[in-house]
């Protein structure tokens, strides 16, 4: 593993717990690969740029990739292709994912370029890799006290496998506003799944 992607999507940066689970994760990762190297894009903090008209027009006539119009989504798709390993540190808002996620996935996601049109359905082009989502939640989405429903999961499953993604594995940090001793339960839980995650096991221990 050469380099690792990580996606901070939440308006309070480092200071959530699920992003400062998500830089354990990724310290575990350069633990086992020191040589590693990690892309951080904060999209809450350096918003993407709004889609425009002649982002459309370019996806509609299928230009070239070094279409001016095409600038953003290009290098982000480039982002992506050379990471080995892709971490999302994300909050759930109104039940899925936030703008400025929503916003990454709608220049990652292109026809001919990070998935194929076929008569089955869409093909990812891009090559698989480890994925983790860590998802943080003031309410229950999941288990016997959910309150609400969770289109997040299935859609970024979804969404990530369109383009070819499919190791992927979903930690849930849930009912944040009960208070610290909750979250640190929540994370203690969380931090025991991920023992169990080859991709995550001592040089030496993984199968």
């Amino acid at each position: 593993m050469q380099r690792i992607l990580l996606l901070e999507c939440g308006p309070y940066g480092q200071q959530s717990r699920g992003s400062r689970l998500a830089q354990e994760l990724v310290e575990r990762l350069r633990q086992r690969h020191p040589a590693a190297q990690v892309l951080e894009r904060d999209l809450a903090r350096e918003p993407l740029p709004a889609l425009t008209a002649d982002y459309a027009g370019a996806l509609v006539a299928l230009a070239p990739n070094d279409d001016p119009a095409l600038d953003v989504s290009e290098r982000l798709i480039q982002e992506l292709e050379n990471s080995d390993c892709l971490v999302i540190a994300t909050p759930m808002h109104n039940f899925t994912v936030p703008a400025a996620l929503k916003l990454w996935i709608d220049y990652v996601l292109r026809i001919g370029r990070s998935f194929a049109a076929t008569e089955a359905g869409k093909v990812g082009l891009l090559a698989d890799r480890p994925t983790f989502v860590v998802v943080s939640s003031g309410g229950y989405y999941r288990g016997e006290q959910a309150r609400q429903p969770d289109f997040l999961t299935a859609y970024l499953r979804h969404v990530l496998s369109t383009i070819g993604i499919h190791d992927l594995e979903f930690i849930h940090l849930q009912g944040l506003v009960r208070g610290q001793e909750h979250a640190e339960t929540m994370l203690a839980q969380a931090r025991e799944q991920l023992a169990f995650n080859l991709h995550l096991a001592p040089q030496g221990e993984a199968s």
